[in-house]
């Protein structure tokens, strides 16, 4: 375990939940576009449409809700969402089941779990940080971090296995329950929390919907590291499509070769989120953040140079190695970071404006990106986010900040 002490009981409640979710969402991977594909006989427009057009309404779908869930007990919210995603998800195989399966049923069930997924990750981050002490927080976060990749290192090929013997509905119903199991896990760490929201404002006001971006974007940290995590994270997933196509059509990869060349580097994910808190401690939480944020950059251009056979998926697997170990270090120190510098009072809206944000700017590159490569190639997309990658670290903080969260000590970087 990364950080090797406990954090108690109802945190290991809370990481077993998140683990079971983790796992079916890696289990259920990509089964909605075989669905579409196979099922449905979609074309490529609807394919790339239920991730990019998913992302963009749920965020919309999802602005709201940061307030509402700020004001709120949190577990009984998180509990909501993970019945909401069971009850969206398990009504694609009841559908097929009756023969009354649609593209468009695939388009709202991507909807509604992408707002829910927001608001769960909102109020789980504010649940978190009333759980655990500011010294446990990157030891937690680290663990979530472990958990996400070891999920999509054992997932992924699992699930395929599954579609090949029994059809896609059955990761989709793997997927549905486990979010069941997590509601159950949430339900039992028990306990009480604290008061929800700030005294005397129990009712969502207009002046709510903007509090967290407020604060984002007034903090000298938080506002270049989300400008930051929204390019990045927009260009490396608007090219994991274009990838797919380049890999598995002109360069005529097997589907097996394509699940290994990047399930195997997600070990990476593991080793980087392992070593974030013993680098933290030794050189300081602003060094790894900077360092670990230029390297991630450094990494997917090579992708654009990758060639037919063995040659190809070696290539892969070591810039996808490299890339997801900075990322699995990366993630857990901005995650502690951004609770370290958010007042406990307005938590939820500011994790909730950081994942409505990301989402949109993934949804809006990822459709730009495949409009690029329809034009002139998905090698060239691909290159072209790779050099535009280069220049993201310019959008890190530069400087330390020592400002304090609503009277807790902030954790500023060094």
């Amino acid at each position: 375990m990364p950080g090797g002490r406990a954090l108690g009981r109802r945190f290991g409640w809370l990481w077993a939940a998140y683990a079971v979710s983790a796992y079916g969402t890696g289990f259920g991977f990509g089964a909605f576009a075989l669905i579409a594909v196979l099922v449905l006989h979609s074309g490529p427009a609807q394919v790339a449409a239920l991730p990019a057009a998913g992302r963009a309404v749920g965020a919309l779908v999802a602005m709201p809700l940061g307030p509402w869930v700020e004001f709120r007990s949190k577990r009984p919210v998180m509990i909501a969402m993970d019945l909401t995603r069971f009850a969206a998800l398990a009504s694609v195989p009841a559908a097929f089941a009756l023969g009354r399966l649609s593209f468009a049923q695939l388009l709202l069930v991507c909807v509604v779990v992408a707002a829910a997924n927001i608001a769960f990750n909102a109020a789980g981050g504010a649940f978190l940080k009333a759980l655990l002490p500011p010294e446990d927080l990157l030891v937690a976060n680290a663990r979530f971090e472990s958990t996400t990749w070891s999920a999509t290192t054992v997932g992924p090929p699992l699930g395929g296995a599954a579609i090949g013997l029994f059809g896609p509905m059955t990761t989709v119903l793997a997927d549905a329950f486990s979010y069941l199991l997590s509601a159950l896990g949430i339900r039992a760490i028990g306990g009480k929390e604290p008061r929800p929201g700030p005294a005397g404002a129990p009712r969502l006001r207009a002046g709510d919907l903007l509090e967290g971006w407020r604060h984002i974007l007034t903090h000298p940290g938080l506002r270049p590291l989300l400008f930051n995590a929204m390019v990045v994270n927009g260009l490396i997933l608007a090219s994991e499509p274009l990838l797919a196509v380049l890999l598995l059509g002109p360069l005529g990869f097997a589907p097996w070769q394509y699940g290994l060349a990047f399930a195997a580097p997600c070990v990476g994910g593991l080793v980087g989120a392992r070593l974030a808190r013993r680098l933290v401690a030794r050189f300081g939480q602003r060094k790894v953040l900077l360092t670990s944020g230029v390297l991630r950059a450094c990494w997917p251009l090579g992708l654009a140079f990758v060639r037919p056979g063995v040659p190809g998926i070696v290539l892969i697997i070591v810039v996808q190695f490299g890339l997801v170990t900075c990322c699995g270090l990366f993630n857990p120190v901005l995650a502690t970071y951004r609770l370290d510098h958010t007042p406990a009072d307005r938590v939820a809206r500011t994790l909730s404006a950081w994942s409505v944000s990301t989402s949109a700017a993934i949804a809006a590159l990822t459709a730009v990106w495949g409009l690029l490569a329809a034009l002139t190639g998905p090698r060239t997309a691909i290159a072209a986010a790779g050099i535009l990658l280069l220049a993201t670290p310019l959008l890190l903080p530069r400087r330390a900040d020592a400002r304090r969260t609503g009277g807790e000590p902030a954790v500023s970087l060094p």
